[in-house]
């Protein structure tokens, strides 16, 4: 199916473009369909990053808001058909998303203190647990307060990784450290691990109705699956009496004597700033590559860990979101001679925007463009956040990013080659022989 559209009366039975028409009754061609779509994908981005930024300043909101309103307006049936004027709207989605990124990262540091590096044990669990999984850093603070002096560790799950980089969350005793992966592996997980789980944002997987947990999820706010307890209020009480009725996590064969490393937030690797462009003069640093994006199950995300791997020992990975947890059980090491890692956790999918900020000042140091920077950019993509992001960089007019591991089906083959001419955007193939190509000689 070219299009598929079906909303407003005039649609064609079954939806304009099910029969095979590539052009909706009202004159909306396939292109500008499928540019609407994305531009609805980029907004349900840009409004979970809207709703974080709210919830710690909503005076920060207004001006995303506006473009939410006007986007959804714009993608009205017989508003506009023009598309340049659609790109041109995608852009405005971008730009809303680079200011909400931007503005969520400077609320989170000023609440709870600029990350700074932290080896956090992975997979090691003990007594009464609370696993979070999800996004809110506000919550997880609310929670420690609550949980404090109560008997009970809590740990990050997935995108809640990054929390153990904060001060103000860390120098909670008993945040303990991290369990699991990416979001996909919640059931998994919580077959092993013998606390609650709590879900605070997008990325839950929804129960099987014969699994064993169901009494021990918790969701909170937005979220919601059948048979789990909502937390209502903020209120902690029954999250708490649960988790301390359930059986201690010692001994349980999550155990491992592991850790991750996180905490590496921009404004942390800008203090750093003379030691990495003393590095590069040197010859010491070649290359930077922002290895990150969304991760989805599957073998295709194992593209992310072979190149990770095969990377020159003279290049910096940049990476940030959960497909970090593709490659993050890595030892990268150190540029040598230097003391700089070679692989920087920026935090969480709303954090991307940290490695804006470095190529930036890079840009200015070294007094050359963004696109001429030493800087390779492979992303991968799950979700629309991953929409938002893509759509922020675009309005930023960075250039040469590779996406992958599959392309997106509502990109059809005009689309891809506008992005492709303007913005030289390539989908990827395989690790080797996308590294041959990325590599600067």
């Amino acid at each position: 199916m070219s299009m598929f559209c079906y909303q407003c009366e005039m649609s064609q039975k079954d939806g304009c473009g099910s029969s095979g028409a590539s052009v909706g009754t009202c004159g909306k061609d396939e292109n500008l369909s499928r540019l609407q779509d994305i531009m609805i994908f980029g907004l349900k981005g840009l409004s979970a990053y809207r709703e974080h930024l709210n919830e710690l300043d909503s005076s920060l909101t207004k001006e995303i808001d506006d473009v939410m309103s006007e986007t959804l307006y714009f993608t009205l049936t017989n508003v506009n058909f023009n598309f340049d004027d659609h790109i041109n709207q995608l852009m405005k989605v971008g730009s809303a998303g680079v200011k909400v990124m931007d503005r969520l990262s400077n609320s989170h540091t000023s609440k709870f203190g600029i990350p700074t590096p932290v080896k956090v044990t992975q997979n090691k669990v003990e007594g009464k647990a609370i696993l979070v999984s999800g996004h809110n850093l506000e919550m997880l603070e609310k929670l420690l307060i609550a949980t404090k002096d109560k008997g009970i560790n809590i740990y990050t799950h997935s995108e809640m990784l990054p929390a153990h980089g904060y001060p103000e969350l860390r120098k909670y005793p008993h945040l303990k450290g991290n369990v699991g992966k990416a979001w996909f592996d919640q059931a998994k997980l919580m077959k092993k691990f013998t606390g609650t789980f709590v879900v605070n944002t997008n990325c839950i997987v929804p129960p099987k109705k014969n699994c064993t947990y169901l009494d021990r999820l918790f969701t909170y706010k937005i979220v919601g699956v059948e048979g789990a307890t909502q937390i209502e209020d903020d209120n902690f009480d029954e999250l708490i009496k649960r988790t301390l009725e359930c059986e201690d996590a010692n001994g349980v064969d999550l155990n491992e004597d592991t850790t991750l490393v996180t905490g590496h937030h921009y404004k942390t690797i800008l203090t750093l700033a003379p030691q990495i462009l003393d590095a590069i003069k040197d010859g010491k640093i070649k290359q930077f590559f922002v290895v990150a994006g969304c991760d989805a199950p599957g073998k295709g995300g194992e593209y992310y860990r072979e190149l990770a791997q095969t990377l020159p020992k003279d290049t910096v990975i940049l990476t940030s979101s959960c497909g970090k947890f593709r490659f993050n059980d890595i030892d990268f090491g150190e540029i040598e001679g230097t003391g700089i890692p070679r692989y920087l956790d920026l935090g969480q999918c709303n954090d991307s925007n940290g490695a804006v900020e470095i190529a930036k000042a890079l840009s200015q140091a070294l007094d050359t463009p963004i696109n001429d920077l030493p800087i390779s950019i492979v992303l991968s993509w799950m979700e629309q956040k991953a929409v938002i992001i893509l759509l922020a960089l675009f309005s930023l007019g960075v250039k040469n990013i590779y996406l992958g591991p599959k392309p997106p089906q509502f990109v059809n083959e005009d689309i891809f080659n506008f992005l492709s001419q303007t913005f030289n955007l390539t989908l990827t193939t395989n690790a080797k022989d996308d590294l041959k190509k990325l590599l600067i000689a």
